[in-house]
């Protein structure tokens, strides 16, 4: 198994109830349902649109528990939306790391280790929707990037993941990618 190591630029959490947008953390705590306290905690949840075996409503496992995004995906959708920047606080981000251009096309089943301390399972890619491009276009002021943002953030948006092993995580730990 060939296995690649990222930098932890930065942990979030989304514990405000209305929003999904982040906030910079020291530290996260991850326990097997996620974050205690983050919007996304939970070993179960409800199926809505992504799911389309369940009724809407119906509790399925949880398997977006933990959304990561690369440094260098966050730029690239910048640049392809012509703004200075986007936040990964804006896209509900969890964890910034850096250090893989794609790291998006992870595929499922990808394993992301901090070695005797925290394991969490790649689930698949983290599908671009409306909400986080309203958020841009708020705050970049960029008229329209709203608009484009599903587009130009497909396959660059980053991935969710399920925990695995529990363990804390912090800003200049270091990743190992192992890949199934």
């Amino acid at each position: 198994m060939k296995g690649y190591e990222l930098a932890v630029e930065a942990v979030y959490i989304a514990d405000e109830p209305s929003s999904f947008v982040t906030r910079r953390v020291g530290e996260i705590d991850i326990r097997l349902g996620g974050i205690p306290g983050d919007r996304h905690y939970g070993l179960l949840r409800k199926a809505d649109s992504r799911q389309k075996l369940y009724p809407k409503g119906t509790m399925i496992a949880n398997r977006r528990q933990i959304s990561i995004i690369s440094a260098e995906e966050c730029r690239l959708i910048a640049d392809k939306l012509g703004i200075s920047e986007v936040r990964p606080e804006w896209l509900g981000a969890n964890v910034l790391v850096a250090g893989m251009a794609e790291f998006t096309l992870l595929p499922p089943g990808a394993r992301l280790l901090v070695p005797g301390h925290v394991g969490l399972i790649c689930e698949g890619e983290n599908m671009p929707c409306k909400a986080p491009g309203d958020i841009i276009e708020r705050e970049s002021g960029a008229v329209g990037a709203a608009a484009r943002f599903v587009r130009e953030a497909k396959q660059r948006r980053g991935i969710v993941c399920s925990v695995e092993r529990e363990g804390v995580l912090r800003a200049g730990d270091t990743l190992t990618v192992v890949l199934p």
